[in-house]
């Protein structure tokens, strides 16, 4: 239960930190280091996170961000001129759902690496090559994606305790990807 209590609190200072869209990624990466900390006895706190936090805010967060947004916006947009009929319409609403769905497994799977505090690029590569080879670790990232967003849109305050778990079982996927090494 203490970890539940501490996945919470981290939970809800990243949906703090998460209001400005545009640090989604360092706040994310922050959760998982600060939770991935409680696993070697550190406090996992809403401080800790803070401390954390502004140890490692720079300027390739908050790029890191604005490729995020980028790409949500590019997905969205694709979709919606998919859902206007035109040719070809079908077969690219497949695809970009594909690209949509992946995105975020990926994009948690690197949150999840402590290359993240450092490297984006490094650890979205890494992150990639963690996704094919653990398919069955993606599918858990994914249904935990899936998860907080039936959550969000069913209760909008839920959205708020949202970045917790999905930082939790980004950890999970990580250490038992570690652990199975």
């Amino acid at each position: 239960m203490p970890l539940f209590a501490d996945m919470l609190s981290v939970g809800l200072a990243t949906a703090v930190v998460c209001l400005s869209v545009v640090t989604v990624p360092a706040a994310l990466s922050t959760a998982c280091a600060v939770l991935r900390g409680a696993e070697e006895g550190q406090p996992a706190t809403a401080g800790r996170y803070f401390a954390v936090l502004r140890r490692r805010l720079r300027a390739g967060d908050l790029a890191a961000g604005a490729v995020a947004l980028a790409g949500a916006l590019l997905c969205a947009a694709d979709l919606a001129l998919a859902g206007a009929g035109l040719p070809g319409a079908p077969l690219f609403a497949v695809v970009a759902a594909a690209i949509g769905a992946a995105a975020p497994v990926v994009g948690l799977r690197a949150c999840a690496r402590p290359e993240s505090l450092t490297d984006w690029p490094a650890a979205v590569r890494a992150a990639g090559r963690d996704a094919v080879r653990d398919v069955g670790g993606s599918g858990l990232v994914l249904l935990a994606v899936a998860t907080a967003a039936l959550c969000a849109w069913m209760m909008l305050p839920l959205a708020f305790l949202a970045p917790g778990p999905l930082a939790l079982a980004a950890v999970h996927v990580r250490l038992t990807v570690i652990s199975e090494s």
